[in-house]
């Protein structure tokens, strides 16, 4: 590749080698939990068990649901379509930032009350999640938190770097 190549050029060629059947499995899998864990919390909604309280209006909504939208689509982007180079930028430039903002903002909010978390299962299947109390559910949100915000800066360094490291490598490679 030459210095004139964007890198935008470099990195759909670098995503166009294809990815490892594994990470398509992974990825496929995320989307089909995604898709049942949102089935799972729009029957809560619909059968009004308590879960989501009166605080769980449209920007929550929007919010909630669109976590887990931001999460299929990049599985779906990277493990079934397998177009990796698209997820990389929808996560760069806006996906990271939105499920960064989204926890914040239902962790301050918090409209949900765990002890309805397993009214629409069968009896019996609740014991799966009835020790999810609602200091737990708070203390994973802390976490994935300080996760996302760590990797809404690290994301776009490292995409820039992994960049970086293609163009020098190639460089060297017509050098020699």
């Amino acid at each position: 590749m030459t210095n004139d190549q964007t890198w935008f050029s470099r990195a759909k060629a670098d995503a166009d080698k294809g990815i490892p059947s594994d990470e398509r499995v992974s990825s496929a899998a995320i989307a089909v939990f995604s898709i049942v864990i949102v089935m799972f919390f729009v029957s809560h909604q619909a059968q009004s068990t308590g879960f989501f309280t009166a605080e769980f209006g449209a920007l929550e909504q929007f919010l909630f649901y669109g976590y887990w939208v931001v999460w299929m689509t990049t599985a779906t982007l990277e493990g079934i379509l397998g177009l990796r180079l698209l997820s990389r930028l929808f996560d760069v430039f806006g996906g990271i930032e939105f499920l960064f903002i989204s926890t914040v903002v239902l962790l301050i909010i918090f409209p949900f009350d765990f002890q309805y978390l397993t009214g629409v299962l069968p009896e019996s299947l609740r014991f799966i999640l009835k020790w999810i109390s609602d200091d737990i559910a708070r203390v994973v949100m802390v976490l994935a938190t300080i996760g996302l915000l760590f990797a809404t800066f690290y994301s776009p360094i490292a995409y820039k770097f992994v960049d970086l490291k293609h163009l020098n490598r190639n460089e060297n490679s017509n050098q020699s």
